[in-house]
């Protein structure tokens, strides 16, 4: 017997399954002798390894992090002090995620980045030590703690309103994430939450934890070196800056054509709502004809059973077939839901063999059972597809109407287009016919000709066929039903329901009062079996009949897109009747039309709090030109390594506008410092360009290296995380490039030493 347990919508499924885990075990000791209970799908399997891979990304992450702020910033109690940020952060945010019921999963850590979160304890430390190492050269000796203190609040002051800003603009990035409704809500809200805790958290250790610690224990003489890698990139970086400065309009054309092109691709690109988790293990369904009964359908399963277990990568096999007694997964008996529990890969004969190429080999294989038709997804996919369209595929064309005939006829011709589609794959209609039924069609002459009434007639076949009550059996308390009716085999027998007796009255013959008289049913009625319905299915009021389609090889977004245009070139839709689409793809284009509504009311508010941090709306007009150039990086790393656009990857882009933004706002506030200062715009421009070269390469090169184990990752749950790090990845890399030299030299162009006299907001 198999029995599912679904968990709690209120409990993580983890801990149910562990408690159910532990239940089974007590269980188990209660049952009598030769029944046994075996757990054979617990998904904590998965949730294990998935949170494994997060634990690994963010632990290599971190170190990453650390090893760079030691290498870059030169002085090693300082990079120290910016690296406790992390643990200190984490344990704030940890505490954040309790008090907020928020559980440590895939998604929720999945966008978390070191790098990202010492950003702008980064930016504090650099100022401090550059003050504390100014001032002691001009003192000739050591600072005592009250000097310390003195220069580290007044570094701190400088960078405040960058730091302030840059953070908010970047917490405020993820604010649409927290919009999203139905499924889509319930995967990124948490992500978006956690992010921003530990991005709250370590802004306020940014501002009051770093300054104080280090003018604790940064002691002794502060020497303000640059490593090497800074020195060689400023020498190659400030020949280039002057080229730029002096040529602005070519460097922003340069700029705007690479945002054009990029565009572009963007359009190319493919869609999909999120990557397709592999869950180590594979869900088929093996369907046959409407009349095919329990128990021919369990003895077809078992040889298909027999034929996948004889592949060396399946650990066991189990099926479901039919509908159970607790109806949760309504299923015709002619479908069997077939569980295939892989080997780990270390224990395959080939261990660098691809699950899809395994999957090929199934079908092959399964293909050879005659009378099935077979479908491959996954167990969680298969539900997660069901609760998104009602279907267990990962595409749904929906055919709405009033007659059968013409839907039928119109699904088929949909079927066959779809099924030339490249990456179609288990392309089936719903079986709306097909069933064969027992038709009686009542002579109502006839049955007056014998005295009798319809509902004796009908009474004889409800009982021979149906069966009725005729009494209870007790057994200790409990008490079940006596039900009479033919056997099986001969229900099964349309001669033998023909002569079922009818008992009539009798006709007066006196000699054979006490034997009672019977007419044959075929005598009073016709039988015939036709072909009935199999399933009636509605939706929104009307009949509906269901396309349904598995996507490999591509993404689902491009393969709805290229069905969609066959459909309509060569399927003509009768009036009167519709299409609608449904699976992965409605949530990619439900949360793709959320976003197209979020994203610019988010982007006018960045801009706002740029305006209220610069006191311009040129200069903050020039810091948001941050956002399309880090957009050209991410949509060209997508295009180079082929990634389809998901949801995954618009949360990297989200990451990267925030950065971007934040780049761009160090470089135009160090700027106006120094015309502040009294320097022309153009020497302006130059020295605080090269002052905040050091940060800029830190804020760039640091997040990005806290992605790199999230993009090289080959663990459970890495498709998911893969293309938000290569977005966020590729995307620094070009937009820090661009910044350097478009933000410069369009200030250069655009600015006035009038326009320079900028109110401090803080």
């Amino acid at each position: 017997m198999l029995r599912h347990i679904a968990p709690s919508t209120v409990e993580d499924s983890r801990t149910v399954s562990a408690a159910v885990d532990a239940k089974l075990a007590e269980v188990a000791k209660s049952l009598p002798t030769g029944i046994k209970v075996k757990p054979v799908l617990n998904r904590t399997k998965l949730v294990d390894a998935t949170i494994k891979t997060v634990q690994a990304n963010l632990t290599e992450g971190a170190l990453l992090v650390i090893a760079v702020l030691f290498w870059l910033l030169g002085n090693i109690r300082a990079a120290l002090i910016t690296a406790l940020v992390i643990p200190i952060s984490m344990l704030m945010t940890a505490i954040g995620m309790v008090r907020g019921g928020i559980s440590g999963n895939l998604m929720s850590l999945g966008a978390l980045d070191f790098g990202l979160i010492v950003d702008g304890s980064i930016i504090i430390t650099e100022n401090c030590l550059k003050k504390l190492a100014e001032r002691q050269h001009h003192a000739g000796r050591v600072l005592n703690l009250s000097e310390r203190l003195h220069e580290t609040m007044q570094a701190a002051k400088e960078m405040i309103q960058p730091t302030v800003f840059g953070q908010a603009i970047i917490i405020m990035v993820y604010i649409p994430m927290l919009t999203f409704t139905g499924i889509e809500g319930k995967m990124f809200e948490p992500m978006a939450i956690t992010v921003i805790l530990a991005l709250v958290a370590a802004l306020v250790l940014s501002l009051t934890f770093v300054p104080a610690m280090i003018a604790i224990f940064v002691t002794g003489k502060v020497s303000e070196k640059e490593s090497r890698v800074i020195s060689a990139a400023k020498k190659a970086y400030l020949p280039a800056l002057r080229g730029a400065v002096a040529h602005p309009l070519k460097v922003a054309l340069f700029a705007f054509a690479a945002f054009v092109f990029a565009g572009y691709i963007f359009m190319g690109l493919g869609r999909e709502f999120i990557p397709t988790l592999d869950e180590k293990d594979i869900a088929m369904h093996a369907m046959r004809i409407p009349s095919t009964s329990l128990t021919q359908s369990q003895s077809m399963q078992r040889v298909v059973e027999k034929t996948v277990s004889s592949f060396p990568e399946v650990a066991f096999v189990f099926s479901k077939t039919g509908t159970a007694e607790m109806a949760a997964d309504p299923m015709p008996p002619n479908v069997s839901d077939t569980f295939i529990i892989l080997k780990p890969q270390e224990e395959w004969p080939d261990k660098k063999l691809a699950k899809a190429t395994l999957i090929q080999r199934l079908e092959e294989a399964v293909n050879k059972v005659p009378g099935n038709n077979y479908e491959f997804t996954q167990p969680i996919q298969m539900r997660f597809n069901e609760l998104i369209s009602g279907v267990r595929s990962d595409v749904a064309v929906k055919i709405y109407g009033d007659e059968f005939a013409v839907m039928e006829k119109t699904a088929n011709e949909i079927a066959a287009t779809l099924k030339s589609i490249q990456g179609a794959a288990d392309v089936k209609v719903e079986q709306t016919s097909g069933l064969p039924m027992l038709e009686i069609k009542l002579d109502k002459p006839a049955i007056a000709r014998y005295g009798l009434n319809v509902s004796d007639v009908l009474d004889v076949i409800s009982i021979a066929v149906g069966g009725r009550e005729a009494g209870l059996v007790f057994q200790g308390d409990r008490r079940f039903d006596i039900i009479v009716r033919l056997p099986e085999q001969l229900r099964q027998n349309i001669k033998v329901i023909e002569n079922l007796p009818v008992l009539i009255e009798s006709q007066g013959d006196e000699s054979h009062d006490d034997d009672p008289a019977y007419v044959p049913l075929r005598e009073l009625a016709t039988l015939e079996v036709v072909d009935g319905p199999n399933q009636i299915s509605r939706e929104n009021g009307k009949r509906r009949v269901v396309i349904q389609a598995n996507v490999r090889g591509r993404d689902i977004g491009s393969f709805v897109k290229d069905a969609q245009g066959a459909i309509e070139t060569k399927v003509k839709i009768p009036a009167g009747y519709w299409l609608e689409w449904g699976g992965q793809f409605e949530n990619l284009k439900a949360a793709s039309e959320r976003l197209g509504v979020v994203v610019p009311a988010c982007f006018l508010a960045i801009f706002l709090l740029l305006f209220a941090a610069l006191n311009s709306v040129k200069h903050a007009a020039l810091v948001f030109s941050g956002i399309p150039l880090a957009l050209i990086g991410g949509i060209l790393t997508l295009w180079l390594f082929n990634m389809p656009f998901s949801i995954s990857a618009a949360v990297g882009f989200i990451s990267l506008s925030g950065i971007a933004v934040l780049n761009g706002l160090i470089m135009v506030t160090s700027i106006n410092q120094h015309v502040r200062h009294g320097k022309k715009v153009a020497d302006a421009v130059m020295q605080g360009a090269a002052d905040k070269l050091r940060p800029m390469l830190m804020a760039a090169i640091v997040p990005s290296l806290g992605y790199v184990p999230m993009a090289m990752s080959s663990g459970a749950g890495a498709e998911v995380q893969r293309p938000l790090a290569m977005v966020v990845i590729g995307g620094l890399i070009v937009s820090t490039l661009l910044t350097l030299f478009v933000v410069p030299a369009l200030y250069k162009k655009f600015t006035t030493i009038k326009e320079t006299t900028i109110e401090e907001s803080l």
